[in-house]
């Protein structure tokens, strides 16, 4: 059984979230900070993730990186951190006998880091080779050129880890002023989950993060979401395969459509069972992998399909995946293929709920973006009564207008070519 999440505000300003999981053996903390990639400019992008991989490097209390990790590691768990758009994460994972210690190392990090100008010249190199790796790559690399071909040159296109010329760039007072502004009480969260007392839980971070400084939450620029002119990107390698993506302008966070679009989604392209699956792979055999997927900003979002394909597969797979767009906003789905739907949309987001760190870290980030925790139990609620109009409806939202946007690695055909494909 998982209790209600207990949320309260230490005296700090830091709002602190607790889980109890009575039958876990383990202790999930998070700590998230509400920046990211949208909240920087063209000359500090990368930086919120540049942060994130320096407060690992050292604090006052354990001056280098093997401290940190053997900290955690030494009883028992793991620790890790992750930066998006939108946020970044500092969490770590402990038998839960070992709560203390995590918080500890949590608060240490966040409070007494020590952001070396030498730390930071090593680990720019560090940061710059994970940017290469991710350009070598063509299954990732495409994801960073669909982001920028769909929302253009503004924050929330650019990629997270930044470029190695701004990486390059930065210094220890760009690391200190950005931290300033965002690394604040009140602009953080503190999600801890697992088989735990709530009140030791709220002792102990009251005790850690007690020098976190109180500040004021930033409003995180604003987002636009109409199409680029540039809204094709090809980057020609010799490849085997060629590796696609497109998309097109979804929806918000909060907006009332999420549960169709989550429904709409699974309908496309989540599964086996999913239409560009059984379309793309089964019956045509053009490609291994095929999918879909919604990502939905504060203000913005998109819906994006991706594939794998040779060259010779790559503008008859287009279209068809462009045909099954084009059939989710002309034809209305079928009460069998809805319910069938439903229940793989519901039960795997159950399923995705089973330990305290999936918990705490949807809770958290829920607190953080949205100020509130949806319910799992409304969630459901809310997937089941999504009927068939309400699928095509939101279909013919985000599909309607075919403003959809490319990006390609790999041997390609002509932009021209792709357009066209695009248009229908």
């Amino acid at each position: 059984m998982v209790n209600d999440p207990d949320i309260v505000t230490l005296p700090g300003g830091l709002r602190l979230i607790t889980t109890v999981v009575p039958t876990a053996q383990s202790v999930a903390s998070a700590l998230y900070v509400r920046v990211g990639s949208r909240d920087e400019t063209h000359v500090t992008n990368g930086l919120s993730h540049f942060i994130e991989h320096m407060l690992f490097k050292g604090t006052t209390k354990r001056l280098t990186a093997p401290e940190i990790s053997e900290a955690i590691e030494g009883a028992g768990g793991g620790l890790n951190a992750f930066t998006t758009k939108e946020m970044t994460c500092y969490w770590n994972n402990l038998p839960f006998e070992r709560v203390e210690r995590g918080l500890e190392v949590l608060g240490d990090m966040l409070q007494h880091s020590v952001l070396s100008a030498e730390e930071i010249e090593r680990e720019r190199t560090v940061v710059q080779q994970e940017i290469r790796r991710s350009h070598d790559q063509p299954g990732s690399y495409v994801g960073d050129l669909l982001s920028n071909v769909t929302w253009g040159d503004q924050p929330i296109g650019w990629p997270i880890a930044g470029t190695i010329e701004t990486v390059g760039a930065m210094q220890r007072n760009d690391f200190l002023a950005h931290m300033g502004a965002f690394y604040t009480a009140s602009n953080c969260v503190l999600s801890v989950a697992g088989n735990i007392d709530p009140a030791q839980v709220r002792e102990i971070a009251a005790r850690e993060f007690g020098e976190l400084p109180a500040g004021n939450a930033p409003r995180q620029s604003d987002a636009h979401g109409d199409r680029p002119e540039d809204y094709i990107a090809i980057e020609p390698r010799e490849l085997e395969q060629t590796n696609v993506a497109l998309s097109a302008p979804g929806i918000a966070r909060r907006d009332p459509d999420r549960f169709a679009l989550d429904i709409m989604n699974t309908v496309l392209g989540r599964g086996m069972s999913s239409r560009l699956f059984k379309e793309v792979r089964e019956r045509r055999g053009l490609a291994y992998s095929v999918s879909s997927g919604a990502s939905r900003h504060r203000d913005v979002g998109s819906v994006s399909v991706s594939a794998g394909v040779t060259r010779a597969h790559q503008e008859e797979a287009l279209q068809v995946i462009v045909a099954e767009l084009a059939r989710m906003v002309d034809e209305p789905i079928s009460d069998e293929e809805l319910d069938r739907t439903k229940e793989f949309a519901t039960g795997s987001f159950r399923l995705s709920l089973e330990t305290p760190m999936a918990l705490g870290q949807r809770r958290g980030s829920q607190l953080l973006m949205d100020g509130e925790i949806e319910p799992p139990d409304e969630v459901v609620a809310g997937l089941r009564a999504v009927t068939t109009a309400d699928v095509q409806r939101v279909a013919k939202r985000v599909f309607g207008e075919r403003r959809y946007s490319i990006a390609v690695v790999g041997p390609s055909a002509s932009a021209d070519r792709l357009d066209a494909i695009l248009r229908g």
